[in-house]
């Protein structure tokens, strides 16, 4: 509000206020006071005329009662007159009178009001009505009505009279303070105009000081102010114009520091190139020796040993498998420091997730007899986006710890949910062991790189001290925390969250039916009996718990399967005779969870029938085992995913250069119920998609013409459905970067050269779901199948690798084809049809040093020899290609020669094979 609107109010409203209050407590008491006065008028006149009203009715002269009634009507407030009696009847009435007055009759002279009309009741004493009788008397009452239109005139012509005086005096007071205030706040409107333009930069602008004292002083001081600013204002460019001399004189420094400052950031950032780059070649300079280790072991592993040799070659294998993952957290936290790991965005599913963490980690546990368990909650959902690999790769650090900090006892791993929302869902990982603990120093420097709780020389574990630090890294780039408490001594609990994509908000749902069966089960650790017991009663079993082995003898008759967990203690002589007694006894099958390594196994007759199997045991094992004891059915179908949109023809595309490739993958799909489509070319598989309702293409990467990726996209867009369709890239180079490239261009899987036929199967389960058969004839097994990115390959230096190896080895072509003799012959006989062309062809790529010929014509060689006996070429041709890509054409000469060699060799063999066979 403005100082001229307040000064206008306060001039006008103030003397307007006590006039208008003035005002209505006169017109209040006016109409106060002619009510008075009326009420006391009529009073008086009704008393005094009251004894002439009585002495006439005593007398009887009804002429002067009537006189005496109208003398009163004449009265201008009076309406009516009238004489009651006692019970209220008029005796007399002139003019329009109210009803009867309500009984009794007032003592005393009563004024009753009703809205605009008054009615005044006056005692008039009492009258003989019969002369003859004495004491025989009437009282009598003079009642008068009064209407209220006098007085009701008088109040509005009061009121009128003091508004018209008070809009006078408002008109008067108006024309007095507009003026005085236009007075007042000129001068200040004046100021403020000036202030406006010193504000703007007008330091010229001056003002006439004029009105009261305050306001000439204050308009004294305004001027005084805009002469300071003027003078501000030449000190401030003088100010600048000396400090642009100073910075045009220091320009050229600053030029100089700039172009050093540039120079020593390209030094950094060539430092930082040339250390990536150095930990990529070391790695890739450890890796190649140690995949040929890795490589020869696996060939070592498939020839006859002792016992004693395998149980050398298995060290071997351990030590370079530790070794190998010690290299990935080199390159995983150079990658971190470099700010270049990227998180994939698939579906999760912890429980499995969690079970193959545990099941890695199984046999040093079992050395330990330490108990492993696995506990997800029922309410994390199972409809979850994420990077499995990654949490895995940190629950498998922090589970590996705990095994390895632990003697006795328990390592317990909780997934629990903490929060969900319509969009994501936060999990609360934990993993609790029983193990030696950390005291507060080991604690504080726990997740710094190449730290350890015990750097000493006499320390007891080894380690390098990444694997925290790279775990809390990755924990934080996908959102979450991970913290440690734990006491030297007591255990050690790793806590940390995820913040995961939730596509659906739903718990998960029991896995099987088992239809009220009646398990007996016994188990002596705790958590595992509660954890048991929990999925047996949410798997709709009634569970009888078993409390000792004495109870385990005498099962209640109605159970009809036993459970029991057993112990490393249990494999004793003595004990392993009193379970075989229990076993004998118990009239119903058994399980048995023994925490103990596979080939610790008891030797215990199951007389009943039953399973034997080993701790820890996934929630998808013992379901099976479960569901094929007490329902006969081996798998549960509770779990198909859903189809594609084509029609489940069962029909597989298989898309591949590679003659012998093609002949394998159709007999393994073969043996699985499926139809192979053969197609050798991405041109030639079109031609097939546009003809057949295909249920999954299995497509080689690197072809002549359209590579594998090309005719994908070129799939692709044949139309919507094929947008969905399971397109799965089958290809021999499986490094994370090359697979998550190929996920990344559009591919739906990988599956990995050469094919190991439960990877097969895992895929044809994701994708086709449980209707596919498993191959029924069993295979041999040997040492694990090295990762994907351990291919045998020999050093740098050993250019002739391969010599000491068979040219053929029939019995390793038969484990390729899966124990197939005729598909072992047929593949290496269709090696020896290409042999030439792929010689020839390789021959003129050298010869014209096209590198991507070469590479081409060695991918070729390589992919064909993956699945036949021939050791020794194998080894050359992924020796080479590993070699070209790390180090290019040039690097090759030796191998060269040495592949020539390889082949020479085998042709030779071929030769007299022939000769022996015909």
């Amino acid at each position: 509000m403005s100082l001229r609107l307040r000064l206008l109010l306060l001039l006008l409203g103030l003397p307007l206020g006590v006039g208008i209050a003035y005002g209505a407590y006169d017109v209040y008491a006016g109409r106060q006071e002619a009510r008075q006065a009326l009420v006391t008028r009529i009073a008086d006149v009704t008393t005094t005329l009251a004894p002439a009203f009585t002495l006439a009715l005593n007398e009887g002269r009804d002429e002067h009662l009537r006189q005496l009634a109208q003398r009163l009507l004449d009265i201008d407030e009076i309406d009516a007159v009238s004489v009651r009696d006692g019970d209220g009847e008029a005796v007399l009435s002139l003019g329009e009178t109210q009803h009867d007055p309500a009984r009794p009759m007032p003592t005393q002279g009563t004024l009753q009001e009703h809205a605009q009309r008054w009615r005044w009741l006056q005692p008039m004493g009492t009258v003989d009505t019969d002369q003859d009788t004495a004491g025989d008397a009437t009282a009598y009452w003079l009642d008068v009505d009064m209407g209220t239109t006098t007085l009701t005139l008088a109040f509005y012509r009061q009121l009128a009279g003091h508004g018209m005086a008070g809009l006078v005096l408002g008109l008067l007071l108006f024309l007095l303070a507009y003026p005085l205030s236009r007075r007042l706040t000129r001068p200040l409107q004046h100021q403020i105009d000036l202030l406006e333009r010193l504000n703007g930069g007008d330091y010229s602008a001056r003002l006439k000081p004029r009105g009261a004292r305050e306001l000439a002083t204050l308009g004294h001081q305004l001027n005084a102010l805009g002469d300071h600013m003027m003078r501000l204002r030449e000190d401030t460019q003088a100010q600048i114009d000396q400090t642009t001399f100073d910075l045009r004189e220091s320009m050229e420094t600053i030029e100089v520091k700039n172009i050093e400052l540039d120079m020593a950031h390209r030094r950094a950032l060539e430092a930082n190139r040339i250390k990536s780059q150095f930990l990529a070649n070391i790695s890739h300079e450890i890796r190649t020796p140690l995949n040929g280790i890795i490589g020869f072991c696996q060939l070592l592993g498939r020839s006859a040993l002792d016992s004693r040799q395998r149980e050398w070659l298995e060290q071997v294998q351990t030590a370079s498998d530790n070794l190998l993952s010690l290299i990935s957290d080199v390159l995983d936290f150079s990658k971190i420091e470099a700010g270049k790991l990227e998180l994939e965005t698939v579906p999760v599913d912890m429980v499995a997730l969690v079970d193959e963490v545990l099941g890695l980690q199984a046999p040093n546990a079992q050395r330990k007899s330490l108990h492993l368990l696995g506990l997800v909650y029922d309410d994390v959902p199972d409809q979850l986006l994420g990077d499995p690999l990654r949490i895995k790769q940190v629950l498998t650090n922090l589970v590996n710890n705990a095994v390895k900090f632990t003697e006795r006892g328990e390592v317990v791993v909780r997934v629990m949910l903490d929060d969900l929302s319509t969009t994501s869902t936060k999990l609360r990982i934990s993993v609790r062991d029983t193990g030696i603990g950390l005291d507060l120093a080991s604690r504080e420097r726990l997740f710094q790189a190449f730290s350890q709780g015990d750097a000493s020389r006499s320390r007891q574990y080894g380690g390098t001290g990444l694997g925290l630090m790279i775990s809390k890294r990755l924990v934080e780039q996908m959102g979450g925390e991970i913290d440690v408490e734990s006491e030297s001594g007591e255990g050690t609990t790793f806590t940390f969250s995820l913040t995961l994509i939730a596509t659906q908000q739903r718990e998960r749902l029991p896995e099987l039916n088992l239809g009220g069966y009646r398990v007996g089960l016994f188990e002596a650790h705790a958590a595992s009996r509660r954890t048991f017991t929990h999925l047996l009663e949410r798997w709709d079993a009634h569970v009888v718990s078993l409390s000792s082995r004495n109870a385990c003898k005498t099962p209640p008759p109605e159970i009809d399967l036993l459970v029991l967990g057993l112990t490393h203690d249990d494999l004793r002589p003595r004990e392993i005779a009193a379970w075989r007694e229990v076993l004998n006894q118990c009239a119903c099958p058994g399980l048995l969870l023994v925490n103990a390594d596979p080939f610790e196994l008891p030797d215990l007759a199951l007389p009943h029938g039953g399973e034997i199997t080993t701790k820890p045991v996934s929630r998808r094992g013992l379901g099976n085992a479960l569901n094929a004891l007490l329902t006969g059915e081996r798998e549960s179908s509770r779990t198909i995913p859903e189809a594609s949109s084509l029609a489940p023809s069962g029909k597989v595309l298989v898309v591949d250069d590679t003659p012998s490739n093609r002949l394998l993958v159709k007999e393994l799909l073969q043996d699985r119920g499926l139809t192979p489509l053969l197609a050798g070319s991405g041109e030639e598989a079109l031609a097939i998609a546009h003809g057949e309702s295909i249920s999954l293409v299995l497509m080689d990467i690197q072809m002549p013409g359209m590579n594998g990726v090309d005719t994908m996209k070129a799939l692709r867009a044949l139309s919507d459905d094929w947008q969905r369709q399971p397109i799965v890239a089958l290809t021999a180079h499986a490094l994370e970067e090359e697979r998550q490239q190929l996920l990344r261009d559009g591919m739906s899987d990988c599956l990995i050269k050469p094919i190991r036929e439960a990877a097969l199967d895992a895929l044809l389960k994701r994708h086709l779901g449980d209707t596919v058969n498993s191959a029924s004839d069993p295979r041999p097994t040997a040492l694990p199948a090295p990762p994907p990115d351990a291919a045998p390959t020999p050093t740098a230096q050993d250019d002739t690798a391969g010599d000491e190896l068979p040219v053929v080895d029939m019995q390793l072509g038969m484990r390729m084809a899966g124990g197939r003799e005729a598909l072992a012959h047929d593949m290496l006989s269709l090696l020896f049809e290409h042999l030439d062309e792929s010689e020839q062809a390789i021959h003129a790529a050298w010869a014209a040093q096209d590198a991507e010929a070469f590479h081409e014509q060695v991918h070729r060689l390589n992919g064909a020899c993956r699945y036949c006996g021939v050791p020794q070429l194998a080894l050359l041709a992924e020796t080479l290609e590993t070699r070209f890509k790390a180090q290019g054409l040039e690097a090759c000469q030796g191998l060269y020669a040495a592949l020539q060699t390889a082949i020479t060799r085998l042709r030779e063999w071929q030769a007299e094979y022939w000769q022996t066979e015909h």
